[in-house]
């Protein structure tokens, strides 16, 4: 997290757009100032008031160690962040259930396919459900153009020095991007694998994305991640003929950290495993809508209640 991580100053841009979302280093302390109530209810998306908004966040572990920075007050500080975080997912995620969207963070090291997969998958299924995408990255527009030129809906973040996306951000980005009830919401992470293990977005799933390329030993590694993680892709299998490359080994290390975790074998490349993954989507997609179905058929029941009463 921000404390422990090294996030540095920089500008939070949205689609270009400079926002009040800052991770300012103050020595020797933490300040997080919000001029709105958390408690305010969702329209399409979250009415933030930006006025005077500001996140700082610390600078990392050189300013968690300075002078007057006790152990305590380090956990303090972590403790914080996280818990403002949580209070952005929470609405998040209720916004997500009230309009039965299927939320996803997609998270993976730099480098390991994650946009290719991600542009496959929007591809195949365009045209059969609602679909949009959040990008964050730390600077350019690249992946999200990328994106677009799949004809579906994305709006990009950039984070500056920032390692990872937060709920607000999120928050913040549903204000602009439109998706129907029902659909996909792919937010695709800062490459890192660290910091996103963190932070909740108010998504129904954390898929971490795994390259070959990359050594069987990231799981263990890296193991917040995976172990926060419900689904792991094990990508670009089609290399796995020019690498030496432990997929047993790998997929020890990661039921190892987490025994819950799903794996699926993908290559976007050539298509193997496109087919496990799309089917992946739609059934958890359908146990979303599912579960507003019996949402509302409850509210349903509590309403005949009261009625007959």
């Amino acid at each position: 997290m921000c404390t422990v991580c090294g996030c540095g100053e920089g500008e939070l841009k949205i689609e270009g757009q400079v926002q009040p979302h800052t991770h300012a280093a103050i020595q020797g302390q933490h300040h997080h100032h919000h001029d709105h109530d958390l408690a305010h209810p969702h329209e399409h998306g979250h009415d933030h008031h930006h006025d005077g908004h500001t996140h700082d966040y610390g600078q990392g572990a050189a300013r968690a160690h300075a002078p007057g920075m006790s152990q305590a007050r380090m956990v303090q500080i972590e403790q914080d962040i996280l818990g403002k975080n949580n209070q952005y997912a929470a609405h998040n995620r209720q916004y997500f259930a009230q309009h039965a969207i299927l939320a996803l963070n997609l998270v993976s090291s730099p480098g390991s396919g994650k946009t290719t997969l991600l542009t496959e998958t929007l591809t195949r299924l365009q045209g059969k459900l609602p679909m949009a995408v959040v990008e964050g990255d730390q600077q350019t527009s690249n992946d999200a153009d990328r994106i677009r030129e799949t004809g579906v809906p994305a709006l990009q973040i950039n984070t500056g020095k920032g390692c990872h996306l937060d709920a607000h951000m999120v928050g913040h980005a549903l204000e602009s991007l439109s998706l129907e009830d029902g659909g996909i919401l792919f937010i695709e992470n800062v490459g890192n694998l660290v910091c996103p293990a963190a932070f909740d977005l108010g998504e129904a799933h954390k898929v971490a994305i795994l390259s070959v390329t990359e050594g069987e030993d990231k799981p263990i590694k890296y193991p917040d991640m995976f172990h926060a993680a419900d689904l792991m892709i094990l990508n670009k299998v089609d290399l796995l003929p020019y690498l030496k490359f432990d997929v047993v080994k790998c997929e020890e290390y990661a039921r190892r950290v987490n025994p819950n975790i799903q794996i699926l074998h993908v290559s976007a490349t050539s298509g193997e495993g496109m087919d496990g993954w799309l089917a992946w989507l739609q059934q958890q997609r359908k146990g979303i809508v599912e579960q507003q179905m019996q949402a509302l058929e409850a509210r349903m029941q509590a309403l005949r209640s009261s009625l007959s009463a």
